[in-house]
């Protein structure tokens, strides 16, 4: 693993794992069906494998994921994996307890419904409120919130290449109260300048 790769793990996990109690997916997608929705759908039983092409939009829960193509995958406990592509392929999903969802988008991406868990290829960018990174290849886990991201191989030299991140400081729970104007009035009465206090 390279020591870019490694930085960039540790300094999300650091900065990102800050806001942990309140940072992760819904936990109740896991459990709900999931729906598949194409223009066509090719199935092959003898290989458990679906293959859905046109504006496909799998959901599950809160979580949606949009493409051109899905290559479905099951097993024992039915679905198991996906594959989206896609001029950008993308997903959505709405964090636990809070009015907010995590996003992202990329040429594909690897769904392991049994973990939760999306790889996202190729231009992969994960965004979160404000905070926003970006590689060529980024491992999310919903559970955890925790992104892992690389950029393209050290052979590669173009700026597009490296692992981008931005992360904004948190928003105060409550914003401070005005202070309040000071009063000032005038003084009516006249000092005699002669007069010592």
């Amino acid at each position: 693993m390279s020591q870019r790769k490694i930085s960039a793990i540790l300094t999300l996990c650091a900065v990102l794992g800050g806001h942990a109690d309140a940072a992760i997916a819904e936990r109740a997608d896991r459990d709900k069906p999931i729906h598949l929705e194409a223009d066509q759908v090719r199935i092959d039983d003898a290989r458990q494998i679906s293959i859905f092409t046109g504006n496909v939009l799998m959901t599950q829960g809160t979580l949606s994921i949009s493409g051109d193509q899905v290559v479905a995958t099951q097993g024992p406990q039915g679905f198991e994996h996906g594959t989206v592509t896609g001029k950008l392929a993308a997903f959505r999903q709405k964090r636990e307890g809070m009015d907010e969802y995590v996003e992202g988008f990329g040429q594909r991406i690897e769904y392991d419904a049994v973990s939760g868990i999306m790889d996202i290829y190729g231009q992969a960018h994960v965004k979160r409120g404000e905070d926003d990174v970006r590689g060529d290849h980024i491992t999310y886990d919903p559970r955890t919130e925790i992104f892992q991201v690389s950029g393209a191989p050290a052979a590669a030299v173009d700026k597009g290449a490296r692992v981008h991140v931005r992360i904004n400081p948190p928003k105060a729970a409550s914003a401070a109260a005005p202070a309040e104007p000071l009063n000032i009035r005038p003084d009516t009465r006249l000092l005699n300048p002669e007069k010592k206090p």
